[in-house]
């Protein structure tokens, strides 16, 4: 789907990450768009609970992450969908081992998720394609409405849950979504889709002080540096792959 994973079946055995991108309109040029978009850890996985979040809870598929604002079913449903946005392949990790829906967790439960730094009042007026999204909603109950709206499609669609179904028909559910096919209440599915394959890619590659980029696996995968101090030693040698170093690195954390 991005340009350092390729020949990755995602719609079918014969389609590519970038052929399903290129598809939905997600790519321009070749350059996959992105967005303005910490973890905790429980030793005994033992559940947590946030006073200002009721959906607080431990990740079903990993009893040693602490949820801050999804539900055990709507992280499974993220953690899916954003797999088979950024499948695992011959070239490293997908969303899944990345942590990608830890991170969009933890985005949601803060200032990015409610949109406190936008204006969301109205009154609202259909926008031009070029305005971006012009509805009341903020990211939290966009997800919260387009996570329903792929469950119900599933069952509506398979009679299966979402993270039931294989590969192929995840990815026909997801491209529903994508082409705006799928009705919802209060925002359109190819907005939702939108907004979840943006986070997909930045849980990816964001530093992993934010949750997702587990060990840095998105940066190596691109040869991406990270935060180092200085590049002095080797700015006029000849390419030079260094191993990336995060935030917490350069505090001996």
């Amino acid at each position: 789907m991005t340009e350092q994973k390729k020949n990755t079946p995602v719609l079918d055995k014969r389609s590519s990450r970038r052929t399903f991108i290129k598809n939905s309109g997600l790519t321009v040029g070749g350059v996959v768009l992105g967005g303005a978009l910490g973890s905790l850890l429980l030793k005994d996985g033992k559940t947590t609970t946030n006073e200002t979040n009721v959906h607080s809870s431990t990740a079903p598929s990993n009893p040693n992450v602490a949820l801050m604002y999804f539900t055990p079913e709507q992280y499974r449903i993220t953690e899916a969908a954003s797999e088979r946005i950024f499948p695992k392949d011959e070239n490293g990790p997908g969303a899944k081992e990345l942590l990608v829906a830890y991170y969009i967790d933890h985005q949601l439960s803060g200032a990015w998720g409610m949109g406190s730094k936008e204006y969301t009042s109205g009154p609202f007026f259909p926008g031009e394609d070029t305005q971006g999204y012009q509805g009341r909603q903020n990211r939290q109950q966009i997800f919260e409405i387009g996570l329903k709206g792929i469950q119900d499609h599933s069952l509506k669609t398979y009679d299966k849950s979402f993270i039931e179904l294989s590969e192929d028909e995840q990815d026909a559910i997801l491209t529903e979504f994508a082409d705006g096919n799928v009705e919802l209440k209060g925002v359109s599915s190819a907005h939702f889709f939108g907004v979840l394959r943006t986070a997909t890619i930045e849980g990816a590659y964001a530093d992993p002080l934010y949750g997702g980029n587990a060990n840095m696996e998105g940066w190596k995968m691109k040869n991406f540096p990270g935060h180092q101090m200085s590049f002095l030693d080797i700015i006029e040698k000849e390419f030079t792959k260094i191993e990336p170093m995060a935030l917490n690195s350069q505090h001996k954390h």
